[in-house]
């Protein structure tokens, strides 16, 4: 007996089981037993079976029914069960012609660059119908913005019909014009960006097209991070006005995790963006890797069943069903705010690129897909069109392709497929210029006042009392009267940034209070559990200030804030790592788009990573934050990397980011262990004067013989271990910045002690890891090749040791060997 006795619920709920979705028969039907019992049923219900069918199983297959919310169920079903109007005069015609385009521009490709990649989308070319659909239902509710987001399969395409990009500029790019201006840089045309205005019906949409690498999917929350920035701009109705849409392959949506990430961000409220349209161009295979090898279940799109949205199946061979869904998905979009995901099915005509030959992994189907038509040939046979009007159809578009690419050969230079926002005018990349710099330091009134505010708090207003004696030292940090620790130091560096109006946005995990209850950006009333954020009450006009306590996740959260620091660069954007090993989980992030973006495309960033970092016995993955990596992906200036030791210098150099006009991101290593640390902590008159300082030079010992050249906590320990021996001829250097090498500054500190014979670089990190490498060469050639001695860890396959005591074992022996004369003494 069936679970479901309307033969309508039945239907609604399984159809899309038995919908008719795959061009090629793939997919066979999946008869429920539910479903089984209602055509049973058929004779008894009055024909009612089938006229459900007819609604669910076609070539639309919609899974709504498991969404917990009945009013988002009945949207769906009014609009599935309606009769759909009949076409307007010209719509068909329209579609017909936009297809053509579509598929005639990959075949003028595929004949005029034959064996150049370009991932055609033949197969799936009813793609850009549907992203008509979509962006004119959107332009209808009120979108002004669109941020797409894609691989490179059908990119070119994208870039003509939906983004607006002239022909004759995509063809200029297989001319290869001026090899000699990207030596080093740029990248393949099929990851390029590119900005243009769709004209939609009801108003035009400005599209942004994301650059992105080929690591698929990366792009995802690096995409829904720029929408994100763009609503905020827009302020109230920003998720209105602002439309995200992302495309994935079926094989990259089921396998990559970073898209799993990305989907849990939908609605987090430091991160959602009012829902992203996912759209699957699913060709049914992944290279030469076919579906049951690429995911456990029926649908690749069954990955989006972890949040309650719809997922709209669609055949990629009836065009006009596929308008319908993606109007159904804009709609449902607008009216609800949640994701929604439509499944577009259809098939790939080529290999995974044009210069791969698929017959010998899969012989069978490739010989079906030779036998399938172009889809607008097709499609105006349905329309009654002879081969006389469709091959005066295929010689207008030709002939325009013909023309384009006539003009892209005469171009002299490959022409920029976008153009940045106006916001980004002030900002500048390249080297950097010492005229750049601009002042850090805060009035002390001020420092006073912001330190006043941010401890004030409503008199009903109960926090837990170790926050409420650490809000008193506070108070006390700001008046002078104590120094300045870490975490008192970032409040009043970003509570003066937010009263000179700039917005702050730090997010991470647990960032809110801070990993090491460091900083208490957000108090909780113990009573009530009432949260307050001092930050946002400064004064009336303040900017914004956003602290968010992320998702269990590395590469989409990182992806993210990098996405929205590329859309707000006039905002200070920081994302905090738990730990600092924890980065690599957004290694690819990091490699593809925080290091290159600016080389790759020209795009800058001012994002900043805090990364906790330091040796305090806490074993392998909670001690380094691998400062090697981001030492090792640092060339021509694209990126800055500091470890200050002072928490003055960590204040002035969070201004120096946000307000000097040079945009680069930012890598930190920060404390753990030492952030209430004495020796960190600064009086205040080091806020209100002086700057950020590369170099920390060593002026107690201006008669030393020998220096110690370091960054970090072990600069501490030196000076601590330095003052226990009582030796008075040893120099202790910090080094703050390491990336840009700041050469001159060290040659300068380094001048300071004439007498100084022997120089040793001192890292806490095993030698093989740290900025030994890096920094060692550089040593050398600024001191014409004198020997420059190391003394580290012993070389290691992994950061730390699991064991204090062999930790505290080891930092005595570093400290030991970092005092030993030279003559007494080898590498180590």
């Amino acid at each position: 007996m069936s679970a479901l006795s309307d033969p309508a619920d039945v239907y609604r709920r399984w159809g899309y089981l038995m919908a008719d979705l795959d061009p090629l028969g793939r997919l066979a039907p999946f008869r429920h037993p539910d479903i089984e019992a209602a055509e049973a049923r058929r004779d008894a219900d009055g024909g009612q079976a089938a006229r459900w069918r007819a609604v669910y199983c076609g070539p639309i297959g919609v899974e709504f029914m498991h969404l917990p919310h009945p009013e988002r169920i009945r949207f769906i079903a009014e609009r599935m069960e309606r009769p759909a109007p009949p076409p307007a005069p010209g719509t068909q015609q329209a579609l017909l012609e936009r297809l053509a385009s579509a598929e005639l521009f990959e075949r003028f490709l595929h004949q005029r660059y034959i064996g150049t990649k370009r991932y055609s989308l033949e197969g799936t070319a009813s793609l850009i119908p549907l992203l008509d659909a979509i962006l004119g239902a959107a332009a209808a509710a009120g979108a002004v913005i669109a941020v797409i987001a894609m691989s490179h399969r059908g990119r070119l395409n994208v870039m003509h019909h939906i983004v607006g990009v002239p022909p004759a500029s995509i063809f200029a790019g297989f001319e290869d014009l001026e090899p000699k201006s990207v030596l080093g840089g740029g990248d393949v045309k099929y990851h390029k960006g590119a900005t243009g205005t769709y004209g939609a019906p009801s108003g035009a949409v400005s599209v942004h097209l994301v650059s992105n690498p080929s690591h698929l999917e990366a792009v995802d929350p690096v995409a829904m991070g720029r929408a994100r920035a763009r609503q905020d701009r827009c302020g109230a109705g920003g998720r209105d006005r602002v439309l995200p849409v992302t495309l994935h392959g079926d094989a990259a949506f089921a396998g990559q995790g970073i898209a799993a990430e990305t989907l849990n961000l939908a609605d987090l409220p430091g991160y959602s963006v009012g829902g992203t349209l996912q759209v699957i161009v699913n060709n049914l295979i992944g290279f030469t890797t076919e579906p049951p090898a690429l995911h456990s279940s029926r649908f690749a799109s069954d990955a989006a069943k972890r949040l309650d949205v719809p997922i709209i199946h669609v055949n990629g061979l009836d065009p006009e069903a596929v308008q319908r869904a993606g109007r159904l998905a804009a709609e449902y979009r607008a009216a609800f705010h949640t994701d929604v995901v439509v499944d577009l099915i259809g098939f790939r005509r080529y290999g995974h690129s044009e210069v791969d030959d698929p017959t010998t992994t899969q012989p069978l189907l490739y010989r079906a897909i030779d036998a399938q038509p172009m889809l607008w040939q097709a499609y105006a046979g349905r329309l009654g069109q002879g081969g006389d009007a469709q091959a005066r159809l295929q010689e207008t578009i030709n002939a325009g392709f013909e023309a384009e690419l006539e003009r892209g050969r005469a171009m002299s230079r490959a022409p920029s497929l976008r153009s940045l926002p106006a916001y980004w005018n002030p900002y500048v990349g390249g080297r950097h210029d010492e005229s750049l710099e601009v002042p850090t330091a805060v009035d002390a009134g001020r420092l006073a006042e912001i330190a006043r505010l941010i401890t004030a708090l409503p008199g009903t207003f109960r926090p837990h009392p170790k926050v409420a004696r650490g809000l008193e030292q506070r108070l006390e940090m700001g008046s002078g009267r104590r120094p300045v620790d870490w975490g008192m130091a970032e409040a009043l560096a970003l509570g003066a940034l937010l009263h000179e109006g700039i917005p702050v946005r730090l997010s991470g995990q647990d960032s809110r209070r801070g990993t090491f209850n460091q900083r208490h950006a957000a108090l909780f009333d113990v009573g009530t559990g009432a949260e307050r954020v001092p930050l946002r009450h400064l004064h009336a006009g303040q900017a914004r200030f956003d602290v968010i306590d992320s998702p269990l996740s590395e590469a989409a959260a990182l992806g993210f804030e990098f996405g929205y620091s590329r859309d707000y660069p006039e905002a200070l954007v920081l994302w905090e790592a738990q730990f600092g090993d924890f980065a690599n989980g957004a290694q690819v992030i990091i490699d593809q788009f925080l290091v290159a973006s600016e080389t790759k495309w020209g795009l800058l960033s001012g994002l900043v990573l805090l990364l906790p970092h330091g040796y305090e016995g806490q074993g392998p993955e909670h001690s380094s934050a691998r400062l090697e990596r981001f030492l090792a992906l640092a060339g021509d200036h694209n990126i800055q990397v500091c470890q200050p030791t002072t928490a003055a210098q960590y204040f002035h150099l969070l201004r120096r980011q946000a307000l000097r006009r040079w945009r680069k991101p930012l890598v930190v290593a920060t404390p753990k262990g030492m952030l209430r640390s004495p020796a960190v902590a600064s009086p205040i008159e080091a806020f209100a004067a002086g700057a950020f300082r590369t170099v920390i030079p060593d002026d107690g010992a201006p008669a030393a013989t020998r220096i110690l050249l370091c960054c970090g906590k072990i600069a501490h320990e030196l000076e601590a271990e330095r003052d226990r021996r009582g030796d008075r001829t040893t120099a202790v250097l910090r080094l703050e910045q390491l990336y840009p090498f700041p050469g001159p500054e060290i040659v300068a500190a380094l001048a300071r002690h004439p007498q100084a014979a022997e120089i040793v670089w001192v890292q806490e990190e095993p030698r093989n890891m740290g900025a030994l490498a890096f920094i060692q060469a550089r040593l050398q050639r600024l001191l014409d090749g004198r020997h420059v001695r190391a003394v580290t860890r012993s070389e290691s396959a992994s950061p730390a040791t699991g064991s204090h005591a062999a930790h505290l074992l080891e930092q005595e022996a570093l400290l030991s060997l970092a005092f030993l004369r030279a003559e007494d003494a080898t590498d180590r």
